[in-house]
């Protein structure tokens, strides 16, 4: 047998085996293949519904308009807000957002156009959904007309879900949108929701300024006072303290520099004084003063008696010469020459005795002034000690005069912005009615339908197929049974049969019904007769193995269609001239007797237990030369497998294997009864049944797992009951595409 695609069963195994795209791909295809007409009908069922809702849905209109903080404001009287202006950024930005979804905002607008008036606010939406939702609404809600209260929250809920504020990328614009059934409604909405933000922005800029102006009167009034009793402290600590300010410096300040600029003054006068007298005690060391000594003493009296002692001198010192040292002339000049001299140092020691006093008066100046530098320098520093507490007394006050003069001047300018109030933001874009609708989009909700659909659908196959865990291919029982799948029968209706009476063999009816028994013989030409062919041809092919003349026919549960096959596969062997018996060895329940022979009196249990003879209860079916073995009489019977398993039984077969080419045995199912697997020492080869799309694998498996002996002897697994339409979703080969243009051609029956 052609090994096929993986079973459904195994695909999630089949993923994580053969991981590879192409393997994964084949695989989604195989699904979507199996399950088409569920997904296609998925698919359908979620686009009826998209295109129901378009139908019933009242179209919507939204309606936007633009608003901008401007970072640029401009102060009408060029002064700094007495809030303080707040940086506009980002987080900025998305509060103002924030602000125009707020319940105040549409409060404002709901009271403003008399919103909880409006049905469309207060009523059920519109279209039929609109009208069920109402509906609905109506059964669970009290029979008493709504309170204002609860008109004004069901508005609010209305208004809060049509409502869209948004910011337009990184800038500062805010896109306010209002969705409704009336475009004229949703423009003024829209513009009502910004003109109330920026009302609501100008009466919180009034009342927050107010408060601050209310805050800065009481404020205003304690800093008056405070700095009042801060500059008295400052002048009562001058007074007590005796600090007296003259040209904004301090009194003793004052003195202490002049009295040391008079020290200075007055000991350079002292030096002076002293080198005056030293410079005049040296001149008195000499008899005359030279003139440079003259000159410097600046005395007009010692510059003019000195002229006359030099004149003198001369005028001696040529009359020496000329008449000598003793003439009276001479003499007499001397004379007066001593008495000039002497009136020099008269006068030098007169001018001594006056730098003298000058010198002592210079002293004792010096000295008096040393005494009040040093009382000056004694009052500064206890002034410098107070001056510490001065300064601090002084700053206080001038911080609490500081802080008096600024918060005077935020309120004047809160009194301003009281009058004149100004916000950040402004509307850039007002909105206007929208000529098309927004809602709803028939495109989108269509394709939304569609991709859903798809979804949903692919979802639904997975869940099918992961749930499917029953035989539909040939691919599945050789990978769960480890045997070959040797037909796949197709189911039989009355469409597919010429019409014998089941049981009546060779007897028509007036009005047939499909002779399932007699199928191959009424119709050797159908894709049925075909696959029983197939059967026969995996018998014959496996005689040259090991000896195939006996063969069983069983199944996992009832109704399989076991007796079908057993006796389709007889009449078709029969009928192409050997020598076959079918035994019904079914004791429990002889379905094929009731079927072919209801009238027998006896049959295989007469014959084990000779008490008839082979040739008495056989019948032949007079066409194909079938021969019938019924099971007799089995109702008193309890122990059926004991009489299989006899030995009369095994020599029956073995009798039967000599006389016959073919001995058909329709066994018993195997799940409910044990028959089948004491027939396993006669049995040459057993073909199990089971019946497509409906016996589970864990079931097959299970039974056969149980019964070694009867997987030693398989020769196969026959697929009963296909459905053809369906089996081409799973094996396309299988399809009645490969088969109709051949059966159309040559008469034959599908």
């Amino acid at each position: 047998m052609l090994q096929v695609n993986k079973p459904t069963s195994e695909i999630n195994r089949d993923f994580a085996e053969d991981g590879s795209p192409s393997q994964t791909l084949t695989s989604y295809l195989d699904i979507i293949r199996r399950q088409f007409p569920t997904m296609i009908a998925i698919v359908s069922a979620c686009v009826i519904v998209a295109l129901l809702y378009l139908f019933t849905a009242a179209p919507q209109f939204t309606s936007t308009a633009s608003m901008v903080i401007d970072t640029r404001k401009v102060q009408l009287f060029q002064q700094q807000s007495v809030l303080g202006d707040v940086a506009v950024d980002s987080a900025t930005v998305e509060t103002q957002v924030e602000i125009l979804k707020s319940e105040n905002i549409s409060l404002a607008v709901i009271r403003e156009l008399h919103l909880t008036e409006d049905l469309e606010f207060t009523g059920g939406g519109g279209g039929l959904l609109g009208a069920i939702m109402g509906s609905v609404t109506g059964l669970f809600s009290s029979g008493s007309a709504p309170s204002e209260f609860e008109l004004t929250r069901k508005a609010l809920g209305v208004f809060a879900s049509n409502r869209t504020i948004k910011r337009l990328g990184l800038t500062y614009v805010m896109e306010i949108g209002f969705t409704s059934r009336d475009p004229q409604k949703a423009a003024r909405i829209a513009n009502a929701i910004a003109d109330a933000y920026i009302v609501d922005q100008l009466e919180a800029k009034y009342q927050a300024t107010r408060r601050a102006s209310v805050w800065l009167q009481d404020r205003i009034k304690e800093l008056r006072t405070q700095a009042s009793a801060a500059q008295k402290s400052v002048v009562d600590f001058k007074i007590a303290n005796n600090i007296v300010d003259s040209g904004g410096r301090l009194m003793n300040e004052q003195q202490l520099a002049e009295v040391n600029s008079q020290l200075v003054m007055a000991h350079a006068a002292t030096a002076e004084a002293k080198a005056r007298m030293d410079r005049i005690n040296d001149i008195l060391k000499q008899e005359i003063p030279d003139a440079n000594v003259a000159d410097a003493l600046k005395n007009d009296t010692i510059v003019k008696l000195r002229g006359q002692y030099v004149d003198m001198a001369s005028k001696e010192s040529i009359w020496a010469m000329k008449y000598g040292s003793d003439h009276l002339a001479a003499v007499n000049l001397r004379r007066q020459m001593a008495e000039i001299k002497k009136n020099i140092i008269d006068e030098l020691r007169r001018i001594q005795e006056s730098y003298k006093s000058d010198y002592d008066i210079a002293q004792t100046r010096e000295e008096s002034i040393k005494s009040s530098l040093a009382n000056v320098v004694s009052e500064s520093q206890l002034t410098n000690q107070a001056q510490i507490q001065l300064r601090e007394l002084e700053s206080t006050a001038q911080s609490y005069q500081a802080m008096y003069d600024n918060f005077l001047q935020r309120y004047m300018e809160s009194v301003q912005q009281q009058s004149f109030p100004i916000t950040e933001a402004r509307v850039i874009s007002a909105a206007t009615p929208p000529l098309v609708k927004s809602a709803p989009k028939s495109l989108i909700i269509l394709g939304a339908a569609l991709l859903g659909g798809l979804m949903l659908s692919f979802g639904a196959a997975m869940a099918r197929e992961l749930s499917d865990k029953v035989f539909r291919t040939t691919g599945q029982v050789e990978e769960q049974l480890g045997t070959n799948c040797v037909a796949i029968l197709p189911a039989l209706g009355p469409q597919a049969s010429t019409g014998v009476l089941p049981g009546k063999l060779g007897r028509k009816k007036s009005n047939p019904e499909p002779d399932l028994l007699r199928y191959v013989v009424d119709n050797p030409l159908s894709r049925f007769s075909e696959a029983v062919r197939s059967l026969k041809v995996a018998i014959d092919l496996n005689s040259i193995v090991r000896e195939n003349r006996v063969l069983a026919v069983t199944s996992t549960l009832p109704n399989e269609g076991k007796s079908t096959l057993s006796t389709n596969l007889a009449q078709l062997i029969a009928h192409g001239g050997a020598r076959v018996i079918l035994i019904d060895a079914d004791l429990r329940n002889p379905s094929l007797s009731r079927a072919l022979r209801p009238d027998a009196q006896a049959g295989l249990v007469d014959v084990v237990a000779h008490k008839a003879q082979l040739e008495d209860v056989v019948s032949v079916d007079p066409q194909t030369g079938l021969v019938i073995l019924p099971a007799g009489t089995t109702s008193k019977l309890l122990h059926t497998n004991e009489v299989l398993a006899s030995k009369p039984m095994r020599d029956l077969v073995a009798m039967l294997r000599s006389k016959y080419d073919y001995v058909v045995l329709d066994m018993p199912p195997m799940a409910p009864v044990v028959d089948v697997r004491v027939t396993s020492p006669f049995v040459d080869s057993f073909v199990f049944v089971v019946e497509w799309g409906r016996t589970k694998i864990d079931v097959v498996r299970h039974n056969l797992r149980n019964a070694p002996e009867i997987q030693d002897k398989l020769l196969g697994v026959v697929l009963n009951k296909a459905d053809t339409k369906l089996l081409a979703r799973y094996e396309s080969y299988h399809g009645r595409y490969y088969y109709q243009k051949y059966y159309a051609r040559y008469g034959y029956v599908e």
